[in-house]
């Protein structure tokens, strides 16, 4: 807890058997702002890598203009998904026994019969199970959406970003697209992602703005021309991963997801005046789009400069470079070693015992989908959660004292909680 943090009124509650006591706190936090945002990141959500992201700079110009460095963010989560998903096919098939078994116990029931101990204890069994699957599965999507939150705020600190933009996904419907998608789309943890960012952001006061979503991922955020979707080049798979300009003199040619995350910031950082609170969910949210700022709002993809200007320190100057084998030395050649030849170099060591570091099925700035399916082996080797998510690493570049200076210091008040 932080030492200049305000102790509030604890509360005691019982768990398991356990008598818990939680304190609260209350912490002064800057107030996030809804405009005047120079440097944002967005993401986009999916459904096999969870979250997309990058981040861009809006250009404090007479005609203000969106950079991005290009390099994707990406929190892909395929490994604890994957174990979501079993657990709730588990439960499904726990679920139609215990109805089996009441009806069984129903029908003994209407004909006078006494319910048959077996049916009841065993109806007793399966509701126990049923009960301990509900609370795994609630305990994973918990983890899995303070893990995501936590990524995307600490991206953002590292950019010195003060916003976050999301895209608005509250009115999707989960039926209309096949029974698997749209049991996925239904088992999704998007509203409790959103909840915790919000959560984790107030804290540093930044921004947590609701975009929306229309044609993020339909436009090339380039030239604004309509994309062509097809399935991605480094997989054989049919699909709509991937997406093609179809205006020849851009060929911008990315992922669907790469392409919305920047379609998202940039309408984000154009309609920034237009920020609302919510009142009922008090959140910051974009209502609607200007369709004249969302079509002058293009995306220009910063180069490095690559140019050398002076050579390289390690490496050895022109002219000094030896031109012959190197002498034997104080050894005397022999036939077994003989002289002139210059050693080969360290031996490579290589590690005695497997380690658990799980290798990635992409690089952190691959853009596509895996091309191989996921292997959820962590569970027996030792490891958890986090082996089955895989994130782009946070740059550690050095950050100054207060990494937010020109946002407004109107304090806030935002609370935590530690059990003891």
């Amino acid at each position: 807890m932080p030492a200049h943090a305000v102790l509030c009124t604890p509360t005691l509650r019982v768990r398991a058997g356990r008598l818990l006591l939680d304190v609260s706190y209350a912490l002064a936090t800057p107030k996030p702002k809804r405009a005047g945002h120079h440097i944002a990141v967005a993401f986009d959500w999916d459904l096999n890598t969870l979250l997309t992201g990058g981040t861009l700079h809006l250009t404090g110009e007479t005609q203000p203009r969106v950079l991005t460095g290009g390099q994707p963010l990406s929190f892909r989560a395929a490994g604890v998904l994957a174990k979501a998903d079993r657990l709730r096919l588990h439960a499904e098939r726990i679920g139609a026994r215990i109805d089996r078994l009441r009806i069984l116990i129903a029908s003994r029931q209407e004909r006078g019969m006494r319910p048959s101990p077996w049916l009841v204890a065993k109806l007793a069994v399966l509701q126990a199970e049923w009960e301990r699957i509900a609370r795994r599965r609630t305990r994973l999507n918990a983890a899995l959406a303070r893990a995501a939150a936590r990524f995307m705020v600490d991206h953002a600190v590292a950019a010195g970003a003060s916003v976050i933009y999301l895209e608005d996904l509250r009115d999707m419907e989960a039926r209309g697209k096949g029974r698997t998608l749209n049991t996925r789309l239904s088992q999704t943890v998007r509203g409790a992602i959103v909840t915790h960012t919000r959560h984790t952001a107030a804290a540093l006061g930044i921004a947590v703005v609701i975009v929306p979503p229309r044609g993020t991922s339909a436009y090339c955020p380039r030239c604004l021309t309509a994309f062509r979707h097809h399935k991605a080049p480094d997989d054989r798979a049919a699909g709509w991963a991937w997406a093609t300009c179809r205006n020849g003199a851009c060929g911008y040619s990315t992922g669907r997801d790469h392409a919305a995350w920047q379609r998202i910031g940039t309408r984000g950082l154009t309609h920034q005046h237009t920020t609302h609170l919510d009142r009922s969910s008090k959140t910051l949210v974009i209502r609607s789009v200007v369709e004249a700022l969302d079509r002058a709002s293009q995306v220009q993809h910063q180069i490095r400069d690559r140019t050398k200007s002076r050579p390289t320190a390690k490496r050895p100057a022109p002219g000094k470079r030896r031109r012959v084998p190197a002498p034997p030395g104080h050894r005397t050649p022999t036939r077994a070693r003989p002289g002139g030849k210059r050693p080969a170099g360290r031996t490579p060591t290589h590690p005695t015992r497997p380690t658990q570091e799980r290798k990635r099925q992409q690089g952190p700035t691959t853009i596509g989908t895996p091309t191989r399916p996921h292997r959820p082996d962590g569970a027996r080797l030792g490891a958890g959660f986090h082996r089955h998510a895989h994130t782009t690493p946070i740059p550690r570049w050095p950050r100054p004292s207060h990494p937010f200076p020109e946002r407004s210091r109107t304090p806030g008040t935002t609370q935590e909680t530690q059990a003891d």
